[in-house]
């Protein structure tokens, strides 16, 4: 699980910001809280990032992809003397000054530490220690060309030193190598899901991070062969939007003289009514978001990965962004410890609307930029509110800062 991310000098994050998953100790401990071996305070399920247009929200992602494409991929398709590709701050210093990204994570019960310092042409720092057993553990240093090796690293370290290339990571090398005690690390990042409500990639400049919007085809087998139609049929039905059941039917398509198998989606809107059936192609947008959302959903829940999204609440319909948070929520369907990470502009979410809030206060993150375009990103535990506190109201009001869209609406009224 994760358990904090750290980030300096990535598009609007000039300065560190840090995003916690630690839970706080002034909030009574429920389901959306994991006690975990190897960590002292329970850690979160979920946590969302609220913020006006252009804060920065979308940045805080953007610097965990990075963090992400750069382990899994900078050592088999950056360009070998092509540098680092990065994105810093814009403007000033900063736009020649190093990029920094760390994580703190807790993986069969070994907490890790782990980050990097980039610059234009090359990795100046890289960093590695662990906590077997709650005791730490250095098991590599990195400054420019230099390393400085732990005797509780074991493998081949010398040979994926000389292999490393300056614009790459020792991490990402040694998986060439199979140095096993660093495959849970490697795994932990592989294994994240990024996704971009937009179809752009939050990953900086990088071709293959995994996109959202795959065809239609691929997300069919996904969903069936995976056997994960059956819990996206649930979710739909629990979220009463009004679809009862979902089936494909094979067939046959030309390009050219070319003839391939392929398959249609069909969605069933009246319960025993063979006349009520829609193709993917004539579904809402919701519907169609939800269809190639949900391997993501479900594969994170399956293998206890982390999910990020922007903006979850694009396109779908609000009880549908709030079931897939439950999801995340109910220790029966996640049993794994999944993490789903997200930006919005819902404030239903905060709000007893609906119900009880989803949100503990200790889940709710705000962003908000200062006059040189920098952006800050901070907790609303920092504010302390009273338990009686209408919370969507006061990010309305602009009472938390991070005036969202309408803000200002809601404040020039009053």
């Amino acid at each position: 699980m994760l358990i904090e991310f750290r980030a300096e000098n990535h598009r609007s994050l000039k300065e560190e910001q840090v995003l916690s998953l630690t839970a706080s100790n002034r909030i009574p401990v429920d389901s959306r809280v994991r006690a975990v071996e190897g960590v002292e305070d329970g850690l979160l399920t979920s946590a969302v990032i609220y913020g006006g247009n252009a804060s920065g929200k979308s940045n805080v992602l953007s610097a965990i992809a990075y963090m992400r494409d750069a382990i899994v991929l900078s050592h088999r398709a950056w360009d070998p003397e092509g540098g680092v590709p990065r994105s810093p701050f814009a403007w000033g210093d900063s736009a020649t000054a190093p990029s920094m990204y760390e994580t703190v994570c807790i993986i069969d019960s070994v907490k890790y530490e782990y980050g990097f310092v980039v610059s234009d042409q090359q990795v100046e720092e890289e960093w590695l220690y662990a906590w077997p057993h709650n005791r730490k553990q250095v098991w590599y240093e990195r400054e420019g060309k230099k390393f400085d090796f732990g005797d509780k690293l074991d493998g081949p370290n010398k040979l994926v030193q000389d292999a490393t290339r300056d614009n790459a990571l020792f991490l990402a090398t040694a998986m060439q190598f199979g140095i096993s005690s660093l495959k849970p690390l490697f795994h932990f990042f592989s294994k994240m899901s990024v996704v971009d409500r937009s179809n752009i990639r939050l990953s900086t400049r990088s071709p293959f991070l995994e996109l959202l919007f795959e065809n239609d085809r691929r997300m069919t087998l996904e969903l069936f062969e995976a056997g994960l139609v059956d819990r996206l049929r649930d979710l739909f039905r629990d979220a009463d939007v009004g679809i009862f059941e979902i089936r494909r039917e094979e067939q046959e398509r030309s390009v050219g003289n070319r003839k391939f198998k392929d398959y249609r989606i069909l969605f069933q809107h009246q319960q025993n009514d063979e006349n009520s059936w829609l193709e993917l192609s004539e579904e809402s947008e919701g519907t169609k978001t939800l269809f190639r959302l949900a391997p993501r959903v479900f594969q994170a829940l399956n293998s206890g990965g982390v999910l990020i999204v922007d903006e979850l609440e694009a396109s779908l319909h609000p009880l549908l962004a709030m079931q897939i948070l439950r999801l995340f929520c109910c220790k029966k369907t996640n049993s794994q410890n999944a993490q789903l990470i997200f930006t919005t502009h819902d404030t239903n979410l905060l709000g007893t609307t609906l119900g009880e809030p989803l949100l503990r206060r200790d889940q709710i993150w705000f962003t908000e930029k200062d006059e040189a375009g920098a952006t800050r990103l901070y907790p609303l535990t920092d504010y302390k509110p009273r338990n009686v506190e209408n919370l969507e109201r006061g990010y309305l009001q602009g009472r938390y800062g991070a005036i969202p869209f309408v803000g200002q609406l809601v404040i020039d009224a009053e």
